[in-house]
């Protein structure tokens, strides 16, 4: 994809960039909205990647391009306004500057812009973290190569959180930064701590993307991170990584109903990362696989964040040979499943679930076999 961004930089803005970078999607393994919440959570950086061209110019004028986007943005010098409509796309990397600035990070005044990505949008596959790490490290130029990545991290998070207004924790970013070939990415999000955990030989990644609605900003997510935040509250704890299933059973007649059920959730899925994480430290791929079911089935039940969709492709894909475990990833509300599989599950098990769902719906999801990549990295000497 570089030669094709800087093909397309040079008719876009007849020169050449002066800087390249690129930042993975990421698989949401388990932990399913305990980021924000002070827990832990796993995450594979994948082979779909954003990649970012800039050039500075004269003048602070700023333009935006987007291979996904068909509207084309012009900022004059200064401007920080956030972005609506179809120019709302420009709020990721506008977002960063912000970030960056109020780190006290140098930013290029004017610059050319273009951002290219084949991380699919709305799959759960956080092309948005994709982007802002991308573009984070193109607005630092060189120096971007020595930004430590929690730090690198910390600024996209920053700029989804107080610019765009995503409530997210630290998983989307955090992966995308620190992710590794053949690795898992584990987060203890108090920490925020970082570790890397070694993926075990015959391992596989599909991710079957049902196009369904898959919106954060639109409130479902913020409704969620509300309700588990009133919970935490009533029970008594900063976070609900610090309350126990005690703790929660001891509160269950004073919460309402909705934040007992968030709570019930996270607090079960915590325990769930950590029994993944030893589980893969020891190679048991079937202890695994089963702890991915329970989380799609506890995102189902008690965070109702899942759908008839991803419900059916999670039910089909526990009946095929080689699937170990499979589940909703990421925010939810639609979108994506995600399987964990061996080599035994491959086109024809793809196949089946492809047209069974077509029977369902009407239509087939899209899949893609993922393999693990390295995290964010500055591309050098662009030709």
């Amino acid at each position: 994809m570089k030669e094709a961004l800087i093909s397309r930089f040079r008719a876009l803005y007849s020169g050449e960039p002066e800087i390249v970078a690129r930042a993975p999607g990421r698989i949401e393994f388990i932990g399913n909205h305990t980021d924000y919440n002070g827990g832990s959570v796993i995450g594979a950086s994948i082979n779909r990647n954003a990649w970012v061209g800039l050039s500075r110019r004269p003048g602070g004028v700023c333009r935006f391009s987007s291979d996904a986007r068909p509207v084309h943005v012009e900022l004059p010098p200064g401007a920080a306004d956030r972005q609506v409509g179809e120019k709302s796309w420009v709020n990721y990397p506008l977002g960063v500057l912000m970030a960056m600035r109020g780190a006290g990070l140098a930013t290029p005044e004017g610059f050319d812009y273009l951002a290219e990505s084949n991380v699919p949008v709305g799959a759960g596959l956080s092309s948005s973290a994709a982007i802002e790490l991308a573009s984070c490290l193109a607005f630092l130029g060189p120096e971007g190569a020595g930004i430590p990545r929690d730090a690198l991290a910390a600024l996209g998070r920053r700029a989804e959180n107080e610019f765009v207004g995503v409530p997210c924790g630290i998983l989307d970013q955090g992966v995308s930064a620190f992710g590794r070939r053949d690795h898992l990415v584990f987060i203890d999000c108090r920490g925020p701590r970082f570790e890397l955990l070694p993926l075990p030989p015959g391992s596989n990644f599909w991710v079957f993307n049902t196009h369904t609605k898959h919106a954060l900003v639109d409130g479902l997510y913020a409704e969620r991170h509300r309700e588990c935040f009133e919970a935490a509250r009533i029970i008594g704890v900063p976070l609900l990584a610090d309350a126990t299933p005690e703790m929660l059973a001891a509160a269950e007649t004073r919460l309402p109903r909705p934040a007992y059920k968030r709570a019930r959730h996270v607090i079960d899925e915590i325990a769930r990362v950590g029994k993944a994480a030893a589980a893969l430290r020891a190679g048991d791929l079937p202890a695994v696989g089963s702890l991915l079911f329970a989380s799609h089935r506890s995102s189902r039940t008690w965070f109702e964040n899942s759908n008839a969709e991803l419900d059916f492709l999670v039910d089909g894909l526990e009946a095929e040979k080689g699937v170990y475990g499979a589940r909703l990833t990421g925010g939810g509300f639609g979108g994506a499943v995600m399987a964990f599989t061996s080599g035994e599950f491959g086109e024809k098990g793809v196949a089946r679930l492809r047209d069974a769902y077509l029977a369902r719906f009407g239509t087939r999801p899209d899949v893609i076999h993922a393999l693990t990549d390295d995290g964010a990295s500055l591309v050098t000497g662009a030709p």
